[in-house]
């Protein structure tokens, strides 16, 4: 096993000799230049779900669920950080997948599967979100079209050193609308009492409008906990050159960062909806409902400043996906097919089937834009929803596999992560059964 950096060293994440001693400027600086992962990975999270979700909380039901979105961030720390210990420190230097592997055969297959679906179904509304911001935005055209012009600047950008630069544009538009939404947040003077007494309030509250709160809560849990959505930092990372245990502490910084910079956002996304959302009456139906509390408060500036932030943000996460989860995929097949591994080797994009699953992940989802087919706010709810399901079957073996001294020796998790861990299977499993009946009946 890898041995412990000396405490005293404060090194960049790929060095591991000293250096002279350093400015606090300099210092500063490799803070930053350490983060990356982390707030690439929360950006895909953000993409929509807690948008839309947050949103209809708060201007639904006020800050009666806010307990919800606090159980499920505190879900989505501790699970994703279970993971990314488990790829740093296991001794054989297993990737997720692979260690899923080690329990039944069944996992490669299952996890594989169920990234190139919900691949599928997390661009199904990133990409008509993005087309119907387009839309209303320009002023011109129908949601349909601008779904296929942004799965074509995906697919004509996705890989090329261009985008880089216009990823980094569109983050710059993400935290203008985001900053945008604070500023709305703070001057909507948000009720702390009532934020406090949602945060530990463990209620239901009766429905209001289309989604009901029992819907909400569970849409909640899958936007803001996710399930195989966890899977983008623990691959992502790793094109950053952390692969050991040396690399522990920088990724532990680095994804807190990250879970803060999701409080602050849905946070004041949610402040939105409860103080400028809820007592106009505005119910969450499209976009154009939230785009309407920047409105009020910041004009025409807040109206377009929100709509390019949403629309950048949207068509990142997509790109993400269509590269991120078909890595999944392609790790488990590899892990099913050892030969196919032998004959590609260990980078996912060397396998032919890493572009077409990227394209199937990227270019498909376009059919949901079809007149006629659900919202853009319909699908986050109930994709979101879905995403649940697949939770408890992640989480039971992630809870077995990273209680094994064999493979994590002094790594292995902690009381409070497996009570955590179990908790959440439960809760997954009950909500899955309580939504399979309500649908039945």
């Amino acid at each position: 096993m890898e041995n412990q950096p000396n405490s005293n060293l404060e090194l960049s994440p790929e060095t591991s000799t000293a250096f002279p001693a350093k400015s606090r400027l300099q210092r500063f600086k490799e803070l930053l230049a350490s983060f990356g992962p982390g707030v690439i990975a929360v950006l895909a999270w953000l993409g929509a779900g807690d948008l839309v979700d947050s949103s209809i909380a708060g201007a639904h039901y006020g800050y009666a669920l806010m307990w919800v979105l606090a159980l499920s961030l505190i879900i989505r720390y501790v699970i994703v950080s279970i993971m990314s210990r488990y790829t740093l420190c296991n001794v054989e230097g297993l990737t997720l997948i692979q260690g899923f592997s080690r329990l039944h055969k069944f996992y490669p297959y299952f996890l594989g599967g169920y990234a190139l679906i919900m691949g599928h179904l997390f661009n199904s509304y990133m990409i008509k979100g993005a087309a119907e911001g387009l839309t209303h935005l320009l002023g011109f055209g129908n949601v349909f079209m601008w779904a296929i012009i942004v799965v074509l600047a995906g697919f004509i950008l996705i890989g090329r050193s261009i985008y880089n630069t216009l990823e980094n544009g569109m983050k710059l538009l993400l935290a203008l609308k985001t900053f945008c939404l604070i500023l709305v947040a703070i001057m909507a003077t948000p009720d702390v009492g009532a934020i406090a007494k949602g945060t530990v309030g463990f209620s239901i509250p009766k429905d209001v409008g289309v989604y009901g709160a029992f819907l909400m809560a569970i849409s909640l849990v899958g936007a803001v906990s996710g399930s195989i959505a966890n899977f983008i930092y623990p691959y992502g990372f790793k094109e950053k050159g952390w692969t050991k245990p040396i690399h522990l502490k920088f990724q532990r910084r680095d994804l807190l960062f990250a879970i803060c910079v999701a409080i602050v956002l849905d946070l004041a996304v949610w402040v939105v909806g409860a103080e400028v959302l809820k007592p106009n009456g505005i119910r969450i139906t499209s976009l154009q409902d939230l785009a309407q509390a920047l409105a009020v408060h910041l004009g025409t500036f807040g109206f377009v400043v929100f709509y390019l932030g949403v629309i950048g943000g949207l068509f990142s996460s997509a790109v993400a996906f269509a590269t991120v989860f078909p890595k999944v995929a392609i790790d488990g097949l590899h892990t099913a097919n050892k030969e196919r591994k032998k004959k590609y080797g260990d980078k996912p994009q060397n396998d032919p089937l890493f572009k077409w699953f990227s394209m199937f992940i990227l270019i498909t989802p376009v059919i949901w834009s079809i007149p006629g087919m659900p919202g853009f706010v319909s699908l986050v709810v109930f994709i979101n929803i879905l995403s649940v399901v697949g939770l408890p079957v992640i989480s039971i073996g992630l809870l077995i596999m990273t209680n094994q001294k064999k493979s994590l020796g002094q790594y292995v998790n902690k009381w409070y992560e497996n009570v955590l861990l179990v908790a959440c299977t439960v809760l997954a499993l009950w909500s899955s059964i309580k939504l399979a009946i309500d649908f039945l009946s």
